[in-house]
Order: C-alpha cells, then sequence, then structure tokens
C-alpha cells in the first residue's frame, strides 16, 4: 500500500482527511481479499480484441448479452480471444458514455451474470468512464438537491470565469446551466456535453466513489480496463486543464490499485490527442498505463492508402519508441468513435489534413469540429465506417476488399495489441439512416442489427459483408500464429519508394522474422527486397526469390517468412 498511500499524498497534500483515507484503503483490502479470478501475466501474439457493444446484436425477448454470447461463440471465439464491451450500464445518451450508474448492467443487456457467462469463453475489457458521468445519474440529482455531502462532487463555476485556455474537444459549451434546489442557478463544467457532467476529483469523497467503481470492475473480472477521455480529470482554471500532472498522478494511482488488487491487470488510457501527448500516459514505462490507444495509426493508414505513399506512415512508424516490455500500443483502425485527426497532426501538415477530409467528405463521409482557442473550429474527426473511408463510392467492391483487407494487414502487423471494431469485421457501411434517427454524426458506424439478420447476411447473403468476415479473420488467425508479430518484438522499416511500405519484425528469442511488403497504391509496382534470399508468403504459401525483382499488384500485400 505505500506506493498508494504515496500516491494519494502527492495528489492531495493535507486537504485528504485521515479517515477518507483509512476508508479508501479499507476499500481496497475488501477487495484484494474478494479477487479470485487470474489474469494473463503478459501480452502476447494471440492477443488480439474485438470491440463490441453489448447490445450489438438483438433476439426478441432476449437480454442482448445472450445474444452477443452466442454470435460470439459460434463466429468469432476462434478469432477473437478478447472482447472489449463498450459500456453496458444503464445510461442516458452516447451510446452508453454518459453513465447513469457504474455498478448496474443496462436491463436491456442483461445482468451481472450475464456478463459473468461471457467472461467464461473469452477474456473481457471494461470501460472505466471515469471523467464524467450523465446528468441523470442519482449522484447529479443529489448535488442539484443540495442533499448533505454532495456540494462538491462536480465543478460550478462562474459564468464570467475566463476559461479560455482551455482544450476543447467539441464545439458544445464548456459550461452548463442547471438550477439547484434553492433557485440557485450554477454553471457546471461539461467537456463533452450538457448530459455528460465532469466529476470533481479535487474532492476526496469522488475518488473514494470512483475508486469503489474500479475495485468493482477488478473483482469482476476485468483483464483491461479503459480510462476513457481520461486526459481531462484534473482541472485548475488558466491551465489548458488537459494533461496536468494530477490527472497523470491518478492514472498511476489506478494502476497502483490495479497492481495490488488485480495483478496482471491491463491499464488502457484513451486520449484522443497529438502523439507526444498520447505516449506521456506510458510514464516511466512502469508506473503508468501499460497501454495506450494508438491514435495516430487510423488517419495514417487512411491517408497512405488514399495518397498511394506511405511516406508520412513510415516516418512516423520509425520514431515510435519500442523499447520497453512493460508497456506497449493498443492499435486499432476503427472504433465507435469516429477517425480522429488531432493525433495526425504534427505527422501530416494541415494541408494534408484538410484534403482528406474534404475527399471523404465529398464521398458521404461526415465530419465533426471542435473550437479553438482563437475562436475558429477545425476538424476534429471523420465519422465514417473504415470500409467507406478507404474507397471512392464508384468503385466495385472487389477493390473496396482489397483496399480493407490492406488496412488491416497493416494494422496486425505493427507492434502492439491489435484490436478489430466489430463494424469492420462483419463489412458494415454508412448507416445515414442510424444518424437521422440518433441525431449525431458517430451513429454512422454504430449500426445494431437482427441477429438472425447479421448471420445470414455473413452465410453468404451480403457478398461483400461474407467476403470481409471470412477473408479478414483468416488473416488474423494467421496472424496470431506467428511468434514474429509478439507486441515486444522489434520492428525495422525499410528505405523504400513511396508506394511501399516495408517493415520487419523479428523474435530475439525463436530468432523467427517476417518481412512485410505492403503496395499502398492502385498499380503494379516492381520492388527488390532487402534480403537476398528465398521467402514464403505464409498468407498465400508462394514462394519468392529475394535475389530476384518482386512484382506486387495494386493493393497487394505479403508477409514473407524466411
Amino acid at each position: 500500500m505505500e506506493t498508494i498511500t504515496a500516491l494519494i499524498d502527492k495528489i492531495y497534500a493535507d486537504t485528504f482527511p485521515q479517515a477518507a483515507r483509512e476508508r479508501l484503503l479499507a476499500n481496497i483490502a475488501r477487495a484484494c481479499n474478494a479477487t479470485k479470478l487470474p489474469r494473463k501475466t503478459h501480452w502476447d501474439e494471440q492477443d488480439v480484441v474485438l470491440i463490441t457493444y453489448a447490445d450489438q446484436f438483438r433476439e426478441p425477448d432476449k437480454p442482448t448479452l445472450r445474444s452477443f454470447s452466442r454470435f460470439y461463440q459460434q463466429h468469432l471465439q476462434s478469432t477473437f480471444p478478447l472482447v472489449h464491451l463498450l459500456p453496458f450500464f444503464p445510461y442516458s445518451s452516447d451510446d452508453g458514455f454518459s453513465v447513469i450508474d457504474y455498478h448496474q448492467v443496462n436491463p436491456l443487456c442483461g445482468e451481472w451474470h450475464d456478463v459473468a457467462t461471457l467472461h467464461q469463453e473469452t477474456r473481457l475489457m471494461f470501460d472505466f468512464v471515469c471523467n464524467h458521468m450523465s446528468a441523470h445519474s442519482a449522484w447529479f440529482k443529489h448535488y442539484l438537491a443540495q442533499d448533505p455531502g454532495w456540494d462538491n462532487f462536480f465543478i460550478s463555476m462562474p459564468p464570467a470565469t475566463d476559461l479560455s485556455a482551455v482544450t476543447r474537444p467539441r464545439t458544445s459549451p464548456l459550461l452548463t446551466p442547471f438550477k439547484m434546489a434553492d433557485g440557485e442557478t450554477r454553471f457546471i463544467w461539461t467537456t463533452f456535453s450538457a448530459d455528460q457532467i465532469d466529476l470533481n476529483f479535487a474532492n476526496p469523497d469522488v475518488l473514494i466513489r470512483m475508486v469503489d467503481v474500479l475495485l468493482d470492475y477488478l473483482t469482476r473480472g476485468a483483464d483491461y480496463v479503459r480510462l476513457d477521455a481520461v486526459g481531462y480529470m484534473w482541472k485548475t482554471p488558466g491551465t489548458r486543464c488537459i494533461h496536468l500532472a494530477k490527472t497523470h498522478l491518478l492514472v498511476k494511482l489506478f494502476r497502483a490499485i490495479a497492481n495490488k488488487v488485480a495483478p496482471g491487470t491491463v491499464i488502457i488510457t484513451e486520449t484522443n490527442v497529438p502523439h507526444k501527448d498520447n505516449i506521456s500516459y506510458l510514464g516511466n514505462g512502469h508506473d503508468e498505463a501499460q497501454m495506450v490507444y494508438q491514435f495516430s495509426l487510423p488517419p495514417l493508414v487512411l491517408h497512405a492508402i488514399h495518397s498511394g505513399s506511405g511516406r508520412a506512415l513510415r516516418q512516423w512508424a520509425s520514431s515510435l519508441d519500442l523499447n520497453n516490455s512493460g508497456t506497449t500500443f493498443f492499435n486499432f483502425l476503427a472504433s465507435h468513435d469516429g477517425i480522429g485527426l488531432n493525433p495526425a497532426r504534427g505527422i501530416l501538415t494541415e494541408v494534408e489534413i484538410v484534403a482528406l477530409v474534404r475527399d471523404l467528405a465529398l464521398e458521404g463521409a461526415l465530419v465533426s469540429y471542435k473550437n479553438n482557442p482563437d475562436g475558429t473550429t477545425s476538424p476534429y474527426e471523420i465519422n465514417v465506417t473504415y470500409l467507406d473511408a478507404l474507397t471512392r463510392q464508384e468503385e466495385d467492391d472487389t477493390t473496396r476488399l482489397k483496399r480493407f483487407l490492406l488496412a488491416h494487414a497493416i494494422l496486425l502487423a505493427f507492434p502492439g495489441v491489435p484490436a478489430v471494431y466489430i463494424q469492420s469485421i462483419v463489412g458494415s457501411r454508412n448507416d445515414y439512416a442510424g444518424v437521422r434517427a440518433a441525431g449525431h454524426n458517430r451513429a454512422i458506424n454504430r449500426q445494431k442489427y437482427d441477429l438472425q439478420e447479421i448471420e445470414t447476411a455473413l452465410a453468404g447473403g451480403d457478398w461483400l459483408r461474407q467476403q470481409v468476415y471470412t477473408r479478414l479473420s483468416q488473416l488474423i488467425q494467421l496472424r496470431r500464429r506467428q511468434p514474429a508479430f509478439h507486441p515486444d518484438n522489434p520492428m525495422t522499416l525499410f528505405d523504400c519508394e513511396n508506394a511501399l511500405l516495408v517493415l520487419k519484425r523479428h523474435s530475439p528469442t525463436s530468432g523467427e522474422s517476417l518481412l512485410c511488403v505492403f503496395n499502398l497504391s492502385g498499380r503494379q509496382v516492381k520492388t527488390q527486397l532487402p534480403e537476398a534470399r528465398t521467402l514464403q508468403d505464409v498468407i498465400t504459401g508462394d514462394k519468392i526469390e529475394g535475389t530476384q525483382p518482386l512484382t506486387l499488384d495494386a493493393w497487394q500485400f505479403m508477409w514473407l517468412r524466411g
């Protein structure tokens, strides 16, 4: 407990009452005794994560977690050994990220028993929505009612306060007016929306209650814990109110608690920000998050295939620090959110970003914006399915499939633990009807399905869906059998023409290596491999003579073993 108490002292100095400290430490001790489920001690090449909603598939009069469990066992279990269940708690908006009650399962999805049943089939990743909660939650209702003990749970500010320096991820107002029980109107801090009320971690009681949430998830067996929007947790007016020192200390505290209660639990931070800020949450490699979302990868892979050039992707990948086996990247291309653009800033020029946004918007993608300190707005994310992001509307499905598999072959070859969104594995297209129904852009990539209908489509009722599901599943399963793809193994990038990306993954323990070659362009490309020996493509089985020039067709890729 020494690390935990030292972190509390750093965060709160002498403002954390002794009684509160004893209560917090007692709760942690009880959780240690209650935690029975062991965790995998370290990640390896077999770890590939499925990102999904708990209500993704529906059947009449059946909890959706049971429907998902059936679909998972029949169609996904051999491909994904770990499932990220997006927030499955009662909520009021944002498809789960406005949590009403952290400790309950949404009745539509089922009960904790259904989560436990799924956990018997797969490891699980839970969302810890730690920055904010629903305006409809009991906690916020206590606050509005001015009940004793709840006064400082949330952050109120005079509306004239100068908050111009605060980083804004949205165009919605930072402060939202709410009427209190005594008739006073308070302006409450709402980083993301009027229905998502930021918690006040400066209040020790808030920390105790939120640690209780974390302990609940640990005792229920969460293998990975995702800290949602974690960069905004601590607020100090006059600063950017993002990535503050005390925010990092809170993440270190959560890590220390997880280490104590459930060793092997992986803490993952979700910070959709430029790369340098993102990797700062890895701390010294042993004291903060074990993984960070690799937010730069989705826009850079998209840009590479759109432009037919791997220049920016290769330069960025060459700069990655891959020398700490205690941390790694959580790699993905698509998620429940859009394709973030901030993580590409400083890697792509603003001209390249604007051109990419313009081109995708012309092809039906939607664009979300953020406010800047100078009063202007900038594109924040592109809202589109990754399948539709990669191709023009008039292109055929064969081209669509080639580009999609190429993008995922890059994802699966990069150092880190790869994650694939449910909409990607089932070949989803842009859901414009969902956008109209929900009233927000992100619904374009959050379609829910009747279980029988999606199973019929994947069985061949929809050629593109069936091909995406079959071919991508095969590629992932093949990847899981390659020791060279262990997340900790080094990566070497080779100089080549811009149309290509050539990298090597090498296992220092087994000596096995894979030379991965990707043609990012829509034209045939001839190249000389950097290794002059006989190689075999583990995907097709074809033999390749490294002494001879290699010709790759449009959007072709190879994983070559010596």
